[in-house]
């Protein structure tokens, strides 16, 4: 899939890194308070650098099994009894990718986002300076894609069709791509084949409205967002 021209994005990971301190630092996220019954959970959009030196952000489809099987997603998953949200990030980005993240790579966090699954997902940003250490477990990770910083902020990658229209398939069929956000629902269209639906299309969306764009808090907003109907397991 051809890009778009957008905003510049960062050209490296440490360029990416002051950015997203302080952008994240004037971002007022919003959290979802505890109730009876809410499970909850913490990803994080881990930004590393490719071979070439390209800030890329990490996106996984999960392994063909358990919850969630085959679907895109970011590394993270449910809190452990007496865990905090950081610490249960940086024990899942370990245990899903063998990726170690220190307290000082968390640069900052966003909304947490209300799932219809019953979890509440906080997500967190990080900056690593490389994948030497990457090791995919096969029990939980089908496959890893590093996607550019600049793909991610072209124009052409959110889309807003009508709710029917959400494909699991790599296939899109031609739709509008106009329908209104308060009615419409969102793909995060990054490459062939790659096309992602809200909880982690919200997550990508905000992360590049906030972070990469630095867009109007208010307008930046994403707990409304619609899942399709297969995620909400």
């Amino acid at each position: 899939m051809s890009s778009t021209n957008g905003p510049l994005a960062p050209a490296t990971v440490d360029e990416f890194r002051g950015l997203a301190r302080t952008r994240l630092r004037e971002f007022p996220h919003t959290e979802v308070p505890d109730t009876p019954g809410l499970r909850r959970a913490a990803v994080l959009l881990c930004v590393v650098a490719e071979d070439d030196g390209t800030p890329s952000v990490v996106v996984i489809r999960r392994a063909y099994r358990g919850r969630n099987a085959g679907q895109w997603g970011l590394p993270g998953g449910r809190l452990d009894e007496g865990e905090t949200a950081e610490q249960a990030v940086v024990r899942e980005l370990h245990e899903e990718l063998g990726l170690t993240a220190a307290p000082a790579d968390l640069l900052g966090r966003l909304d947490d986002f209300p799932a219809a699954s019953g979890f509440a997902i906080t997500p967190f940003v990080a900056a690593l300076p490389d994948t030497a250490e990457l090791k995919p477990s096969p029990d939980e990770v089908h496959s890893v894609h590093l996607v550019p910083l600049a793909r991610l902020a072209a124009d052409d990658v959110p889309h807003w069709v009508a709710p029917h229209e959400a494909v699991k398939q790599p296939e899109l069929r031609n739709s509008a791509a106009s329908v209104p956000e308060s009615v419409g629902l969102l793909q995060m269209r990054l490459g062939e084949g790659m096309t992602i639906h809200a909880p982690t299309g919200a997550l990508l969306w905000q992360f590049r409205a906030v972070v990469l764009l630095g867009l109007d808090h208010a307008a930046a907003r994403v707990a409304h967002f619609t899942q399709p109907d297969w995620t909400q397991h």
